[in-house]
């Protein structure tokens, strides 16, 4: 593996996700900038996305033979969506378990508050997580959330299905070979919010629906940007080796409209996620009230000014209602300031309207 600019920029990449672990200088900086593709990022977030950025850039010049790589690109296509997805029934068997809806946000209250739903899972974040802070543990700063309170929570299947990430990684270093510097940059982004999402926010989440869309982008339509790119630059080089891989649809002998059809077929794929998620999200909202069940909790907990109104006790859970009226992620954080440490854990129905109604 010769040096060359590719693996220099991959370096600064680990360098500056090591500047950011360290420091929050640059956060003002880079906030603004991940928050678009990363779902509000954070900085764990972050750090793991930088680093990710530079590995993948490093590794995608350490195969220098033959390898079809847009075999291993479509394996790693796959292999992501069948990650997304049984991260989706994960959620549904962890709720199974607990016995609470499936439209419910659920925040655990033990190592701090963490939370997960279907909207956005934390399941497979929390192993990870426990593995982290078993290594790592006095090092990792308090405003890095590694959600290893879920990790009791986590049903055993799951961690099964995580082995899927390492093999999910070695296809998408495979995919990245031999390939041109814009292929290689845009690829090594899509990876990274992949693997990032897959673990933090799951299928309807931004980095994960960025990620699997780009990829499939990539396969069906990674030629026109190099092309584009390499043809400003006029490296003939690039454009040499662009010309070694095609979208499956170039040069088929298709129809105009056959052929405009395939090359914006990744935009239906991306418009797909979109419905499926705001289908879920909107189909199983709870529009009348919120209702917020609180396990194992303590008899002197005072809400202050959250109007919450008791309707009712099931097993171990104290059932309440709070208006429709509260912004769904202020409740959330409202209620966690009372609870903390004063109960095992509480859920709360979710309601997107509340994120559409004007203030």
């Amino acid at each position: 593996m010769k040096v060359n600019k590719t693996i220099l920029v991959g370096f600064l990449f680990i360098i500056f996700a090591g500047v950011l672990f360290a420091t929050n200088i640059f956060n003002p900086i880079v906030r603004p900038i991940t928050h678009l593709f990363l779902m509000g990022s954070s900085k764990g977030k972050d750090i793991l996305f930088f680093g990710l950025m530079g590995l993948f850039l490093i590794l995608s010049q350490v195969i220098n033979k033959e390898i079809d790589n847009t075999k291993y690109l479509k394996i790693s296509i796959a292999l992501g969506s069948i990650l997304l997805t049984l991260g989706i029934i994960l959620e549904l068997i962890f709720r199974m378990q607990l016995g609470i809806g499936w439209n419910t946000i659920f925040a655990s209250m033990t190592h701090g508050m963490s939370s997960t739903s279907i909207l956005h899972t934390h399941l497979l974040k929390s192993i990870l997580g426990e593995v982290l802070v078993n290594i790592m543990g006095p090092f990792i700063q308090s405003d890095i959330n590694t959600g290893v309170g879920l990790y009791t929570y986590v049903p055993d299947v799951a961690k099964l299905v995580i082995l899927l990430i390492p093999i999910l990684f070695v296809t998408l270093v495979l995919a990245i070979q031999n390939r041109t510097w814009p292929t290689n940059f845009l690829i090594a982004l899509c990876s990274s919010c992949l693997l990032i999402g897959a673990i933090d926010g799951g299928i309807f989440g931004i980095p994960a629906t960025v990620g699997i869309t780009g990829l499939y982008y990539i396969y069906r339509n990674g030629y026109y940007p190099t092309y584009v790119i390499g043809t400003l630059l006029k490296d003939k080089s690039m454009l040499d080796k662009n010309e070694e891989i095609q979208p499956p649809y170039r040069n088929a002998g298709l129809s105009e409209r056959r052929y405009l059809f395939n090359r914006f077929l990744w935009a239906f794929f991306v418009a797909a996620i979109i419905i499926m998620g705001f289908t879920v999200a909107f189909a199983g909202a709870e529009t009348d009230h919120y209702t917020v069940e609180i396990a194992d909790m303590d008899d002197n907990i005072t809400f202050g000014e959250i109007p919450m109104e008791k309707i009712g006790q099931k097993n171990d859970r104290t059932i309440y209602h709070v208006t429709s009226q509260y912004n769904e992620m202020e409740l959330l954080n409202d209620l966690k300031v009372p609870l903390n440490n004063s109960c095992e854990y509480y859920t709360v129905s979710w309601n997107i309207y509340s994120y559409l109604r004007l203030q």
